[in-house]
C-alpha cells in the first residue's frame, strides 16, 4: 500500500544522511517515477525534504529535522519489534513481519544485538485462530456486521455483532462488540466462535469505550473458597494464584483460600486435582463436588 511505502521512505530518510531515487526504487520495488511522486507527497505533508542533482546528489531531510532521529532509543525499537513479532505469531499473513522490515530499514544502530523479548501469542488453535483474527480485523475496518455461531455455558446461538476491538486477555483472544441480540456490548471468546463471516450489512459506529477488563469486574469473586491441597501440587497453586494463596499446615497440606466467580468453573478446576484436594468451604461447593464425584463413579460402574 502507498501509505506503508511512504512510512518506509520516511524511515530511510530519518536514518540516512542521503539516499538516491534508484536506491529507494530498488528497496521498495517500484519505479523511479513512483518514488519521485512519493517524495512530492511527503513534501506536501510538511516533511522538509531536499533533493540535489548531479554527482554526490540525492534525497535527504533538511537540517533541523534531524532531531526526530532521537525519538526512538534502542530499547524503544526492541520493544516495538517484539510487539510486532508477537502479532505475526497469530497473523494469517506476513503483514507485521513486513512492517518490522520497514522499521529496521537503516536502523541498524537502533536494532543491535540479540532479541531480549520474545512473545508468541499463538495457541494450539493457531490454524483456526489466524483466519478468525484476520476476518474480524477486516470487519472492524470495513464497519461490517460480524455473524457467527457461538457456544456458551447457556447454550448455542447465532450472534450478529458490531465489532470494535480485538482483545488478547487471560491467555485468549476475544472480540468486543455490540450484540444485536442482547442490545448491549459483549465480550466473545474466539475459540468459542464457529463459522464466522463478515456480513454485507454495514453499521454506524456507536460510542464504544474500551471494556473494563479488571478482575473485579469480570470475575467478581462472590464464592469464598477454602480447601486443603496435597503438598505435591504446590507448584500449580503458585503458578495459578501466587505463593501467598496458601498456608502450609503441620501435616504438610496447604490451606488454600481464594475468591471464585461461579461454581461450574470452580468444580472444573478442582476436579483437575483429583484426590489431591479436599474442599472445606463453602458447604455448597463441598456437596456439589461430592455429587459430581458420585455421578462420575456411577458412569464407570455402569460401564
Amino acid at each position: 500500500m502507498k501509505i506503508d511505502r511512504l512510512i518506509g521512505i520516511l524511515s530511510v530518510l530519518l536514518q540516512k544522511e542521503r539516499v538516491t531515487a534508484p536506491e529507494l526504487a530498488e528497496k521498495f520495488e517500484v519505479s523511479r517515477r513512483t518514488i519521485n511522486r512519493d517524495i512530492e507527497d511527503l513534501c506536501k505533508a510538511g516533511i522538509p525534504i531536499h533533493t540535489m542533482q548531479g554527482s554526490g546528489g540525492g534525497i535527504c531531510i533538511m537540517d533541523g529535522y534531524r532531531m526526530d532521529r532521537t525519538l526512538l532509543t534502542s530499547k524503544d525499537m526492541q520493544v516495538i519489534l517484539a510487539g510486532l513479532r508477537s502479532l505475526d505469531s497469530v497473523s494469517g499473513s506476513r503483514y507485521y513481519g513486513q512492517l518490522m522490515e520497514k522499521l529496521k530499514i537503516g536502523s541498524s544502530n537502533l536494532v543491535s544485538g540479540r532479541d531480549s523479548i520474545l512473545i508468541d501469542l499463538s495457541s494450539w488453535y493457531k490454524a483456526a485462530l489466524a483466519p478468525k483474527i484476520e476476518l474480524i480485523q477486516d470487519a472492524i475496518e470495513a464497519k461490517k456486521l460480524l455473524r457467527f455461531h457461538y457456544f456458551a455455558p447457556g447454550g448455542d446461538s447465532v450472534r450478529e455483532v458490531e465489532p470494535y476491538y480485538l482483545i488478547f486477555k487471560w491467555s485468549s483472544w476475544y472480540v468486543w462488540g455490540w450484540c444485536t441480540k442482547r442490545k448491549d456490548f459483549r465480550l466473545f471468546k474466539l475459540n468459542r466462535m464457529d463459522m464466522p463471516e463478515k456480513c454485507e450489512i454495514g453499521f454506524m459506529p456507536r460510542e464504544a469505550m474500551l471494556p473494563d477488563l479488571s478482575v473485579e469486574k469480570i470475575f467478581p469473586g462472590e464464592i469464598k473458597v477454602k480447601a486443603l491441597f496435597a503438598p505435591e501440587v504446590k507448584w500449580r497453586l503458585v503458578e495459578e494464584f501466587g505463593s501467598s494463596c496458601f498456608k502450609e499446615q503441620e501435616d504438610g497440606r496447604l490451606l488454600f483460600q481464594a475468591d471464585y466467580t461461579d461454581f461450574e468453573n470452580l468444580f472444573s478446576w478442582l476436579l483437575t486435582f483429583g484426590s489431591k484436594v479436599e474442599v472445606l468451604e463453602p458447604v455448597s461447593a463441598r456437596n456439589g463436588l461430592l455429587k459430581t464425584a458420585k455421578s462420575i463413579i456411577n458412569i464407570y460402574e455402569k460401564g
